[in-house]
């Protein structure tokens, strides 16, 4: 599946993610700076992303423990989400991510 970083300087990089994997994973194998210091289990807001607004209605819903991290987060926008809690299907195909 493909996925698009968008940089803070405006810099595009087409990268792929595989179905059932983080996006976190995903971004990170992609050479993405986000840390995911916690490894995924929501103790932190270091792989906060935000979700391009044309593509985060295709989305599951945050949880509400992932809404309290994103109230904690540094720029965090409506669309924010943590790139932990993404995991990749088909229909998330062509997802355009900002990295803050």
């Amino acid at each position: 599946m493909n996925l698009r970083f968008v940089a803070a300087d405006g810099s595009v990089t087409p990268a792929r993610g595989t179905p059932g994997e983080r996006l976190l994973d995903a971004a990170q194998r992609a050479g993405q700076p986000l840390e995911g210091t916690c490894d995924g289990d929501m103790a932190c807001a270091t792989c906060h992303v935000i979700v391009d607004a044309a593509d985060f209605a295709r989305l599951p819903p945050a949880s509400e423990e992932e809404e309290d991290l994103l109230d904690l987060a540094y720029a965090a926008t409506r669309t924010s989400r943590l790139a932990c809690q993404i995991r990749l299907d088909d229909a998330l195909d062509g997802l355009t991510i900002r990295i803050v």
